[in-house]
């Protein structure tokens, strides 16, 4: 998922249709030639509708679409006969999908489930015929009642991606580069700043045929949850992670200070975001020698679990997959 199209947030206007008119009708015949009030209902107005799709990992086939709007109902005929009922528009959206108000924020649906449809904009009803308000003293009505609207505003579509594991760090901190020899990901990897520019997931094969995704999320810099840099733009993406593995490098002059600002920053997006379970992996551990770790290592962070690792020489690469197995299987029982 390192492609430029990955888009995950859009805006949209989405109108359902308006409900069909009721009629107004009298049934004729040749030897009933005045027979009673069938004028039938109108049908209901589209809906617009949401549909998980686990083969979508993007919202780009959505980018273009400002305005969608569904099809009205069709008025009632006689004989009671209802209108037909508006084309519903169905929209695929990758699992992980939130829909929220584009004015006050309000989460209006999560689409976590494949093929599973979610009403987002729900179609106005069919208005009442004739038929409906016959009553004893009042057998020949001329009422019939008009089709309510359907729903309509400004809607945002944000993605959130579904992974087990997140990896976090300021950016240039090896997170891609582990992703690449984890698993078959091929993330964008150079050696300056922001290379990733977009999340990247990538299934992780563990023992006994287990396995875990886990996403590379774009470096965090200070500043970043008051919109600095990236800004919020994926950290949001966190939000889904299970387990937190903080990444960052040997070269850093004081680890402890650099774990607290990724600590902050996160917390100041969303302070759930501090209740799952993390882990330290200290990156390029091959660039130090034997004494610059062991004075190295009494600089850490206290509170954490750490593991030192190297993705060019795959030092510790074992105990970090056997420590995220660990959080992973310890929050599934919870």
């Amino acid at each position: 998922m390192s492609s430029p199209n990955f888009i995950d947030h859009v805006r949209l206007y989405l109108r359902a249709g308006k409900g069909g008119a009721g009629l107004i009708h009298f049934m004729r015949a040749k030897f009933v030639p005045k027979g009673g009030p069938d004028g039938g209902d109108g049908g209901r107005g589209g809906n617009i509708i949401l549909r998980g799709d686990k083969q979508r990992s993007t919202l780009l086939h959505l980018r273009y679409r400002k305005c969608i709007a569904a099809t009205d109902g069709q008025p009632g005929g006689d004989a009671r006969k209802t209108g037909a009922s508006g084309s519903d528009i169905i929209l695929d959206v990758p699992l992980g999908t939130v829909a929220k108000n584009a004015d006050s924020g309000e989460v209006l649906m999560e689409v976590l489930e494949h093929k599973k449809k979610y009403i987002l904009m729900q179609g106005g009803k069919g208005g009442w015929g004739n038929a409906h308000f016959t009553t004893p003293t009042h057998q020949a009505p001329r009422i019939a009642y008009p089709g309510e609207p359907g729903s309509q505003n400004w809607i945002v579509l944000e993605l959130k991606l579904l992974a087990d594991v997140g990896l976090v760090g300021l950016p240039n901190a090896g997170k891609s580069t582990l992703l690449s020899v984890v698993s078959a990901a091929k993330p964008r990897i150079d050696s300056y700043p922001f290379t990733t520019l977009t999340p990247n997931l990538g299934v992780v094969s563990y023992k006994e045929d287990h396995s875990f995704v886990m996403a590379d999320i774009p470096g965090i810099i200070e500043g970043a949850a008051s919109g600095k840099g990236l800004g919020t733009r994926f950290l949001r993406h966190i939000e889904r992670n299970a387990v937190l593995v903080f990444m960052i490098s040997s070269e850093s002059d004081n680890i402890s200070t650099i774990y607290g600002m990724l600590l902050k920053e996160l917390e100041e997006h969303n302070p759930l975001l501090l209740e799952k379970p993390r882990i330290l992996a200290i990156s390029k551990i091959d660039l130090l020698d034997k004494e610059t770790r062991a004075s190295f290592l009494k600089t850490l962070p206290k509170g954490i679990p750490h593991i030192c690792i190297s993705s060019s020489t795959s030092e510790g690469i074992g105990h970090l997959k056997d420590g995220i197995w660990q959080l992973l299987t310890y929050n599934d029982h919870l």
